[in-house]
C-alpha cells in the first residue's frame, strides 16, 4: 500500500474543525502514535533483546510529547516575544485555520529538531557506529548525526535544520550537546520559536532492554530569559523484532503538498486562491 506522507490529512483536518471536539484527536492525537494493531501484537510476541545499556540500536516509538514533558516555556525575552507572535500555528490557544497560518511543514519545510523527536507519534530509528550515532525520523525521513568521535563542537558553522550535535558516554548515559539549528523551524506544534544560537543539552539512559528516556534542557537566552528544562524524561519504547521493524517512507513531497494547499486546505481556511 503506498503510503502518502500525511501532513495533507492533519492540515484539512485542522482547517475544518479547528473549533471542534474532534480537533485535538485529528490534528494531535493525546495517544500519539498509529502502530497497526498486528504490529503491536507482533512486538509483544518477540523475543526481548539482550540488555546492553550502551546500545540504543533499534526502532523507537513514543507517545506524542514536547520537549519540557509539563514545564512551561518562557518568559520570553523582547526578541523572543516578536518571534513567538509572528508565528501562528493551528494548534493550541493561539490556533488559526491552517491556511491562515504559517507553520512551516505546510511548505514541506523540515520540522527540525527537537520538535521532531515526538510530532506526530511517529518513531525514530537510532543507528551506532564507532564514530557516530544515526538518527533517523520516520516523519519526513529526517536524519540527525551525533559525532561519537572525540570532537568539539565547531565554533562556527552554518546553521541546520538538524543542528550539529556531537555526544559522549557518561557512566551508562549517553550526553548529547548540539547547536547551529536553523531558526526557521518551531520547537513545536504551538509555534515556540529558537534563535540560532540555540543550544540543546540532552542526556539519553537505557534503563532496560525495551526502554529510553530523555532529558532534555535547552538554552537560548536571545529569546529565552533563562533555560528550558524537561520536568521528567521522554520515555521511548523499543519496537520489535529488533533489527526487522522498519520505518515507513513519509516524505513531504513539494509538488504534492502545493496541490493540496490550492485546492483544499485554503479554499477550506477561507483564503482565495491566487
Amino acid at each position: 500500500m503506498r503510503i502518502h506522507f500525511l501532513s495533507s490529512a492533519l492540515f484539512v483536518a485542522a482547517g475544518l474543525l479547528l473549533c471542534s471536539p474532534a480537533f485535538a484527536q485529528v490534528y494531535g492525537p493525546s495517544g500519539g502514535g498509529e502502530r497497526a494493531a498486528a504490529d503491536v501484537k507482533a512486538s509483544a510476541a518477540a523475543p526481548k533483546p539482550a540488555y546492553d545499556p550502551h546500545d540504543l540500536s533499534g526502532v523507537w516509538w513514543g507517545v506524542r510529547k514536547d520537549p519540557l514533558m509539563g514545564n512551561e516555556y518562557g518568559p520570553l525575552t523582547a526578541d523572543g516575544k516578536k518571534m513567538f507572535d509572528a508565528n501562528k500555528p493551528s494548534f493550541g490557544p493561539r490556533g488559526v485555520p491552517p491556511a491562515q497560518g504559517n507553520d512551516p511543514i505546510g511548505n514541506c519545510d523540515p520540522p527540525g529538531y527537537p520538535r521532531n523527536i515526538y510530532f506526530a507519534g511517529r518513531p525514530f530509528s537510532l543507528i551506532q557506529t564507532p564514530t557516530e550515532i544515526v538518527q533517523i525520523f520516520e516523519w519526513t525521513r529526517g536524519m540527525r548525526e551525533i559525532w561519537m568521535d572525540g570532537r568539539k563542537l565547531p565554533e562556527d558553522v552554518d546553521p541546520r535544520f538538524y543542528g550539529y550535535a556531537v555526544g559522549h558516554w557518561d557512566g551508562n548515559s549517553l550526553v548529547v550537546d548540539s547547536t547551529a539549528y536553523n531558526e526557521e523551524t518551531w520547537l513545536d506544534m504551538a509555534g515556540d520559536p529558537h534563535s540560532e544560537d540555540m543550544k540543546i543539552h540532552e542526556v539519553f539512559t537505557h534503563p532496560d532492554a525495551l526502554t529510553l528516556n530523555l532529558a532534555m534542557t535547552i538554552n537560548d537566552p536571545k529569546i529565552y530569559a533563562k533555560p528550558l528544562v524537561s520536568k521528567t524524561p521522554m520515555v521511548f519504547q523499543l519496537q520489535l523484532p529488533k533489527g526487522v521493524v522498519e520505518l515507513r517512507e513519509e516524505y513531504c513531497v513539494p509538488s504534492q503538498e502545493q496541490s493540496f494547499n490550492q485546492n483544499d486546505r485554503d479554499p477550506a481556511g477561507g483564503r482565495a486562491q491566487k
